[in-house]
């Protein structure tokens, strides 16, 4: 049986990352995006938009990338896949939610200078977890590899 879990987004950040780290000490953010629809109401004409907001997930360098260049409201480009998770709250009840796993993000046009972030088009690729990455770290678009072989999982 066939079978394709890919993800193509274009949208804008509601809000600021916030970059933490696993007990591992592997980086990992969530991203909140803002992706708009467009259409025309077949039964008025009126043309109609609609907004989705979802999650997506970065993991190890790209999570640092994002932290240090994206702000709420920076236009990004998501490639990734669908994932989902379940989860049981303080007070008993299931929870299940889909998020993306973003495999690569690119980040589009230029951004607001503010507190350390950067303009311009970069680009951030996932890569494998690194067994200790340092917390204090300067990551730049100079010390980050954007080549796909170099990534490979």
């Amino acid at each position: 049986m066939a079978s394709l879990n890919k993800i193509f987004l274009i949208g804008n950040l509601t809000k600021d990352p916030e970059l933490r780290y696993t007990p591992n000490g592997v980086g990992v953010v969530n991203l909140r995006v803002a992706v708009n629809r467009k259409y025309r109401d077949r039964t008025s004409g009126d043309l109609k938009e609609e907004t989705c907001f979802i999650t997506v997930t970065a993991w190890d360098k790209q999570a640092e990338a994002c932290n240090q260049y994206l702000s709420k409201g920076s236009p990004i480009f998501v490639e990734g896949t669908l994932q989902s998770r379940s989860w049981e709250t303080t007070d008993g009840q299931k929870r299940n939610t889909i998020e993306v796993r973003a495999e690569r993000v690119q980040f589009l046009g230029s951004t607001r200078d503010s507190g350390g972030k950067s303009e311009g088009n970069l680009e951030a690729e996932s890569s494998a977890p690194a067994p200790e990455p340092s917390k204090s770290e300067n990551i730049s678009s100079e010390n980050i590899s954007w080549d796909e072989e170099e990534n490979a999982v």
